[in-house]
């Protein structure tokens, strides 16, 4: 009996078919066009686009256009490289511009159905970013495709790494971009870098299509791409740390072993505290739990570490002054390899050694909000519907799978369970053997290199030819995987095998003719072809008569989406082939999930050596066991990216500022509202709200209104006049501030103002959200220890983030209006000296060497040229201590 669900399905189609349908009266339309449209010249095809472009840009909306663009399309690429688009094609295509993922199978034309929304979408002009797994594709598909573009008068560009930045401009401003994800995410961190808009490689996400959409976006996302530099230096932090570590006694702190684990304690932290405060590490009144302690707090930990988990001679050991750390399980020193997050710097303070400078993050991106910036996004692959819940939870993307163009003759046996390894691999020689000996092509996929090695070994020992696929060289897998299809061909591949490369029955056609045409140069290449085409035609019918491809697996991947890609190789364009998996009760997945149940299951059975078990029902146990890897490992790239959301939202207030400040003519409103801000925080913080005259700090308003705006105006006598409120104060330090500023932009000139306030905004910024970056990292590190008092990690790591980023503005607009209160042009007096000054230096520079000169004066009594605290305290127009005769700020004063 039927139940409701199949019962439904069969009366109204599944939702995957009602798509589907709902795209029939677009392909007719398109099929209808194509006569039309073969009736053009070249040239006309050009026109077409020209016109399909002025409509799109005068706002014709682009679903409107697309008949008439993928007739256009499809009539490019016909010319171009005799390829027409199936209706099949022209479905996904249409998936793909309604911001789809198009499920299509192995050898289906993914390649050619990316151009037809590509087109359709750059019209527009504000271009589309086409996405491969590697350069080698990007750069074969941009060149490749590039002639179906370039027939309809459409621009191509490929980006790649190590690139010349004249070169990737270009690139970006084409109609159609082909790059790969990690040169897309890194080009994006370095925009935001950058000072001039000029020199931005990214104007805008318009619309990406992803190929091998689940690979991108799923197992790649699971690592952040992350441009770093040198920190500052922290040694004196480190030290000053470490000084306080040996005073802790045992009840300060709780040692796990086991765990390799150690954290203070309640009594610990209180002692901590005040040894902080009293320290000067730690301001006073402020408490080890809040937000601005972080930093504080995890080096203390990391010192922590350092001292009770981390033991000299058995860890690591100290040589020449440097501590190298030591390979737990060979212990062997492992020179060059440091720990991370200022654990390494925390023992390096312990052992008196030189304190390394830690690497910073100077920007970072994970790809899930990379490719969330794009205001359309889509995606292709073989292999999408297993993860269709993360693809519409994470993005936004529906998955449709695409029919294929002929129906699939492929046949996929039931898996094979072998008690041991060993029975495995020998009952996968044995079919593999008879397959080669019928002329029949193998692919037999493992999951390792290292099993794949072992594999290669066995059928060596056998004396059967094949060939080796490694991860090793992208250009090398296609080629192998071109020719995987050869009559009697035998390939052992890992699980990268085949990406963006089809199997074609009898070898690949194109590349025997450019062999034969290398090994023949004279010959005529027409003739030429047409002996291979002929020959090529015999062999595919010979492969085809013994079966097709046939694909073994070693093993079953924790993705089920693996496993399909690898199935996938076979049956192509209705081609014939077989599929089946060998596996054995010591495969992790097996052991993971219940192999015991299913060894006393065989041996109740009385299965002999070298017997497989072949039912149903254990491919469905093993889908099932997949099924909640997956699971776990959707969960986990959920919660990294719940917490790099709460940084996406802020890092994309910083870079959107960037960008106005970049593109701004006038900066001078923005710098206003900054200072007025600061002003206001000056009033709050020195004549606190509803306080009386009598309770104002004026003497500490009056030197932070000096030391943070630059400005030297009378505060105390105004707050002593009769019936003046800080509400008039802040009025006339708003005006004197305006009036200085004013009078700076008259004596730098208009322009150069503008430039000087760009600069001190964008560094700025910069340096804010570096300091920034790092403190959330520690706070990451930290806050995860939230949930031992029951609260929530996440809402602790939000609400604290927020306080400090808006700590960071607070900071910000002080620096920003610190440094412009400072800023001043040099007088003539000040010119004439350091013209002056250059002259004698290029006079002494191309002069003979001398004696050198006595002082012109007597340096400070106790001068030490490295030593700045016997300086004395000379103000910037003071002369020299050291007795040149200059003004401080032109002589040692410009290196202080």
């Amino acid at each position: 009996m039927l139940g409701f669900g199949t019962l439904a399905k069969k009366v109204f189609g599944t939702p995957n078919d009602r798509k589907i349908k709902a795209t029939r009266p677009l392909i007719a339309k398109i099929n209808a066009l194509e006569e039309e449209f073969e009736k053009l010249s070249d040239a006309g095809l050009i026109e077409k686009t020209q016109e399909l472009r002025k409509r799109a840009v005068e706002g014709e909306d682009l679903d409107a256009l697309l008949p008439e663009a993928f007739a256009n399309c499809r009539e490019g690429a016909k010319r171009a490289l005799g390829l027409r688009a199936f209706d099949t094609q022209l479905m996904g295509g249409i998936f793909l511009h309604q911001g789809n993922i198009s499920e299509m199978k192995t050898g289906e034309g993914k390649t050619l159905v990316a151009t037809l929304p590509a087109y359709l979408n750059a019209l527009t002009g504000k271009g589309v970013h086409v996405v491969t797994v590697n350069e080698y594709l990007a750069k074969r598909d941009s060149e490749w495709m590039g002639k179906v573009f370039a027939a309809l008068g459409m621009t191509t560009g490929v980006i790649w790494s190590g690139q010349p930045e004249d070169e990737k401009l270009v690139a970006y401003e084409s109609d159609i971009t082909y790059a790969t994800n990690n040169e897309l995410g890194f080009d994006y961190l370095r925009d935001n870098m950058k000072s001039d808009l000029a020199e931005v490689f990214q104007k805008q996400h318009n619309f990406a299509i992803v190929d091998e959409v689940d690979s991108i976006l799923i197992d790649e996302a699971r690592t952040p791409l992350i441009i770093s530099g040198p920190a500052q230096d922290r040694s004196e932090l480190y030290v000053a740390i470490d000084a306080l570590l040996p005073s802790l006694t045992d009840e300060h702190y709780e040692l796990d072993e086991k765990t390799r684990n150690v954290t203070f304690t309640d009594d610990g932290n209180e002692f901590l505290e005040q040894q902080l405060v009293a320290r000067g590490l730690l301001p006073e009144g402020q408490s080890l739990y809040d937000p601005e302690s972080t930093t504080v707090v995890h080096h203390v930990n990391q010192g922590l570490r350092a001292h009770k988990l981390f033991q000299r001679d058995k860890d690591y050991i100290v040589r020449d002054g440097e501590v190298v750390l030591i390979d737990e399980f060979t212990g062997r020193m492992m020179p060059g390899r440091r720990l991370s997050d200022g654990l390494h710097q925390a023992i390096e303070a312990k052992e008196n050694a030189q304190i390394q400078p830690e690497n910073v993050t100077l920007a970072s991106v994970t790809f899930q909000n990379y490719f969330r910036l794009y205001n359309k996004l889509s995606g292709m692959t073989g292999t999408a519907l297993t993860e269709a819940e993360e693809f519409a939870e994470i993005y936004g993307l529906g998955v449709v799978e695409v029919p294929t163009n002929k129906p699939i003759a492929r046949i996929d046996k039931d898996d094979q369970v072998y008690r041991t390894a060993t029975e495995k691999y020998e009952a996968m020689i044995k079919q593999i053997k008879i397959g080669h000996e019928k002329g029949q092509p193998v692919l037999a996929g493992t999951t390792s290199i290292e099993k794949s090695e072992m594999l290669s070994q066995m059928l060596t020992a056998e004396g059967i030819k094949h060939n080796v696929l490694n991860a090793r060289q992208h250009e090398k897998e296609a080629q192998i995987v071109a020719e995987a299809g050869h009559l009697g061909a035998v390939t052992i591949a890992t699980n990268m095998a085949g990406r963006g490369t089809d199997i074609q029955l009898g070898g690949n056609v194109e590349m025997k003719v450019l062999a034969a045409l290398a090994e023949n140069p004279e010959a005529d290449p027409a003739e030429l072809r047409a002996a291979e085409e002929a020959r090529h035609a015999e062999e595919k019918q010979k492969v085809l008569d013994a079966g097709g491809l046939y694909v073994m697996a070693s093993e079953r991947h924790e993705s089920r989406r693996i496993d399909n890609q690898l199935r996938g190789r076979s049956g192509r364009q209705g081609d014939p082939g077989k599929t089946v998996f060998f596996l054995s009760l010591e495969d992790d997945l097996m052991r993971i999930f219940g192999s015991e149940r299913l060894e006393k299951v065989l041996k109740t059975l009385g299965m002999q050596e070298g017997e497989a078990i072949i039912h149903p029902w254990v491919n469905k146990s093993l889908e099932r066991a997949q099924a909640k890897v997956e699971g776990r490992n959707f969960d986990m790239r959920k919660n990294v990216l719940k917490f790099d959301d709460v940084m996406n939202d802020q890092r994309k207030v910083i870079f959107n500022q960037r960008r106005e400040i970049m593109a701004a003519e006038d900066l001078a409103e923005i710098v206003s509202d900054m200072r007025e801000q600061v002003i206001d925080d000056l009033i709050d913080q020195y004549m606190p709200p509803k306080s009386y005259a009598d309770q104002w700090d004026t003497e500490g308003l009056y030197a932070a209104v000096i030391e943070k705006l630059g400005i030297d105006v009378p505060v105390i006598e105004w707050a002593a006049e009769e019936g003046v409120d800080d509400e008039e104060i802040r009025d006339r330090l708003i005006k004197a501030t305006d009036e200085q500023m004013a009078k700076k932009a008259v004596a730098f000139g208009p322009e150069n103002m503008r430039n000087i306030e760009k600069q001190v905004l964008l560094q700025s910024i910069d340096t804010k959200w570096r300091e920034h970056l790092l403190t959330l990292e520690h706070l990451r590190s930290v806050v995860g220890f939230r949930g031992y008092a029951q609260r929530d990690p996440l809402n602790e790591y939000k609400n604290e983030s927020f306080q400090l980023f808006e700590t960071m503005l607070d900071s910000l607009r002080e620096n920003v209006s610190q440094q412009l209160g400072m800023v001043r042009p040099l007088s003539e007096e000040e010119q004439r000296e350091m013209l002056a000054q250059m002259a004698a230096q290029q006079a002494q520079m191309q002069a003979p060497a001398a004696p050198e000169a006595e002082p012109v004066e007597a340096p400070l009594d106790g001068f030490d040229e490295n030593d700045i605290s016997t300086w004395g305290n000379p103000s910037r127009n003071d002369k020299c201590p050291c007795g040149s005769g200059l003004k401080f700020k032109h002589c040692h004063g410009r290196l202080a």
